[in-house]
């Protein structure tokens, strides 16, 4: 029996899996899934009562993999850019962090979600980072990424250097990770904010949960902190995670920019993926990820937009083109890493890095239904010479023209459908003007906060 289904069409289907491109081709989704990828000449053929999407000038590829986020600061965007990151973390993050509940988690997440979508990210990998005081707060994220229909790999990046009490932090987690399994897009990792940000009681609760559920953390963003914790310890970041064990789990690395050759094996050795982060990583003047290096010694790096107060968009095309860039400024080589690459980074190489690589990153037959369709009848991608390099450096958010999740569209027409974008963002300003009070930013900026 035939059962009813979904054909996207394009004149480029960019699979990141083999073969890499299908040209004309198209996706046919059943449910939730995908069941065929190959020419639309034979898909069409065989399925001739399917509905069809996108049009033979568009570009089909898989949703993008956004690995590290924070939907904790999206109502502080365009603030203190003066700062690099330690004294960012001071005046910007350390204010805020006692002063969110659910409801503002739920706005931030739905302000950055949207943007999200809009430039074809289909997965959310995210660390919320605040100071949880009566109520828990982190669930307010699960409940805005379900309304958008946009996946969510969703962490709470725990720290109790600010006063909270090791039990309240670990209740958040608790609250988040429930939150997450009566999810149908979302699932828990173990959030780990920064190594020096735990005492060593935190830390050893978050080893037991890391064990069962993954983790998420920052390391080697900047010299300040590799230094710092080889002071205390005698070890880098990296190895002393190693040594006391964070590693035995799967493991997500944010950053990984000050890495030498030692930290570097101990991360292929103990298949860490990394999160490369160009956007904040320039505007909070953290340095160059050597992702080539990285990836070389077969360790998995996904693309992310990093915060929406550290990018300060949460635009993945413009992550995915800049990851390329900053490699051949860095290297002074325009050899560094090509768009291909990139692609695959935002996509294949994301979904290992976290570990989801037999359910997304690539379309193939029995993955999730996740893709993005860009309109090729724009100016901008009407002639196409390399359909790799037309998404990696030309694309931007006003050609996703579609986005699919879970075989549903959460973009249509270039705009999300499951929200009014108009009433979060009118809900958002009166949050911001609190957030931004009650925190006292507004002597970062030229903001009131009345």
């Amino acid at each position: 029996m035939t059962h009813p289904g979904i054909l996207v069409r394009g004149h480029y289907v960019l699979t990141s899996g083999t073969p890499e491109m299908i040209s004309p081709g198209a996706v046919r989704i059943v449910g939730e899934t995908i069941d065929a990828v190959g020419t639309w000449d034979e898909l069409r053929r065989r399925h001739p009562e399917d509905q069809v999407f996108g049009d033979r000038n568009a570009i089909i590829t898989p949703g993008f993999i956004n690995t590290h986020g924070h939907f904790s600061e999206g109502l502080i965007t365009g603030i203190a850019e003066d700062f690099t990151l330690w004294e960012w973390i001071e005046a910007v993050i350390g204010p805020t962090a006692p002063h969110h509940d659910e409801e503002i988690a739920y706005i931030e997440t739905m302000m950055a979600g949207i943007q999200m979508l809009r430039s074809g990210i289909t997965l959310a990998s995210d660390m919320y980072v605040c100071d949880p005081v009566d109520e828990p707060i982190t669930p307010g994220v699960v409940r805005a990424l379900d309304e958008l229909g946009l996946r969510g790999v969703v962490s709470f990046g725990a720290s109790d250097r600010r006063g909270a009490s090791v039990g309240a932090l670990m209740e958040e987690h608790t609250a988040l990770r429930e939150a997450a399994e009566n999810s149908r897009l979302c699932r828990f990792r173990t959030g780990i904010a920064l190594l020096g940000a735990q005492s060593e009681e935190l830390f050893e609760a978050s080893l037991a949960l890391a064990a069962e559920y993954g983790s998420h953390i920052h390391l080697h963003e900047v010299r300040e902190e590799v230094t710092a914790v080889r002071a205390e310890t005698g070890r880098s970041p990296i190895a002393q995670c190693a040594h006391l064990g964070l590693f035995d789990g799967p493991t997500l690395a944010a950053h990984c920019v000050w890495v030498d050759g030692h930290d570097q094996e101990i991360l292929a050795e103990n298949q860490v993926g990394v999160a490369h982060n160009p956007v904040s990583n320039m505007i909070l003047a953290s340095g160059v990820c050597p992702v080539p290096s990285l990836r070389r010694m077969g360790i998995n790096v996904g693309i992310g937009v990093d915060g929406p107060a550290s990018n300060d968009s949460q635009n993945m095309l413009e992550a995915i083109k800049l990851a390329v860039l900053i490699q051949r400024v860095d290297r002074l080589q325009a050899t560094a890493l090509s768009a291909r690459d990139a692609l695959a980074m935002a996509t294949i190489e994301g979904a290992r890095s976290l570990g989801l690589e037999s359910e997304l990153g690539s379309l193939e037959p029995g993955k999730q239904a996740d893709l993005v369709v860009f309109d090729g009848n724009t100016p901008t991608l009407a002639n196409i010479h390399d359909s790799f390099q037309a998404v990696v450096y030309c694309a931007s958010p006003r050609e996703v023209a579609e986005v699919w999740v879970a075989g549903t569209r959460s973009v249509a027409d270039g705009e999300v459908v499951n929200v009014d974008v108009e009433e979060i963002a009118e809900r958002s300003r009166p949050l911001a003007r609190q957030l931004v009070k009650a925190a006292d930013l507004g002597r970062h900026s030229l903001l009131t906060a009345s």
